[in-house]
C-alpha cells in the first residue's frame, strides 16, 4: 500500500500521564508530561542527526489531538523548523477505546470482565461500546495509507502504529494489536519493510 520509494518517519507521541500508569486514553485528550516531552525532542534530535535540512521538503502530518500537535512541535524545533507549519489528519487518531477509555489496565478484569474476557480471546474485533475495534482502526488508517505519496514525518498514536505496520508488512491481524509501541524511537516505514531509530 506505500509507494516504492517513499518512506515514512513514524513517531508515537511522547509519554501522557495516563501512559505513565498505563490507564487507556484513546481519544480523550491527555498532554504530554516532561517525559514525553524529552521523548519528542530525542526522536527530533534523531532525525535531525541522520537528515537535517533535507527534511523541509517532506510532508509533516499529526493526528489533531493535542499530544501529537505538541510532539510534532517539538520535533520540528529540534528539527530548526516553524513549529507550527504542519497539517492534521482525522484518520491518524488513536483508536477509540469506548467505555474503557480513563479505565486502569490493571483493573479492566475486575471493571470488565466480560469485556476483558472478549478481548482476550480477539482482540481484533473485539469493540469496546462506544468504540471501535483493531480492525475498523485499521480500515481507517489504511485509507489514510493509500493517499501517502512522498516523504513523510508522521506523529500519531500507539494503535495507529500497529495498525500501519500490519497494513504494510501484511502481519496476521492477530499480532497487530500486541505490537510494542514504544515513545522513545522512531518508526522507518518503508514498502514492506520496517525499522527503527
Amino acid at each position: 500500500m506505500l509507494p516504492d520509494g517513499v518512506t515514512l518517519y513514524f513517531i508515537r507521541h511522547g509519554e501522557t500521564d495516563w501512559n505513565k500508569v498505563q490507564r487507556y486514553q484513546g481519544q480523550t485528550d491527555i498532554p504530554l508530561n516532561d517525559t514525553g516531552r524529552a521523548q519528542a525532542k530525542r526522536n527530533g534530535s534523531i532525525l535531525r542527526e541522520l537528515h537535517g535540512p533535507a527534511l523541509a521538503g517532506f510532508d509533516f502530518v499529526a493526528s489533531p489531538l493535542s499530544r501529537t500537535r505538541e510532539t510534532m512541535e517539538i520535533v520540528r524545533r529540534e528539527l530548526g523548523f516553524m513549529p507550527h507549519d504542519f497539517r492534521h489528519d482525522e484518520r491518524l487518531k488513536e483508536s477509540h477505546f469506548g467505555h474503557w477509555e480513563g479505565q486502569l489496565q490493571d483493573e479492566l478484569h475486575t471493571v470488565d470482565p466480560d469485556g476483558f474476557a472478549a478481548r482476550s480471546k480477539d482482540a481484533w474485533s473485539w469493540q469496546p461500546d462506544g468504540g471501535e475495534s483493531y480492525s475498523a482502526l485499521s480500515d481507517r488508517v489504511g485509507t489514510w495509507l493509500a493517499t501517502v505519496a512522498r516523504d513523510a514525518v508522521v506523529v500519531a498514536h500507539g494503535g495507529v502504529s500497529r495498525a500501519l505496520r500490519g497494513l504494510v508488512l501484511d502481519m496476521p491481524t492477530s499480532e497487530v494489536p500486541f505490537l510494542a509501541v514504544p515513545q522513545d524511537q522512531v518508526l522507518v516505514v518503508r514498502a514492506g519493510a520496517i525499522s527503527w531509530l
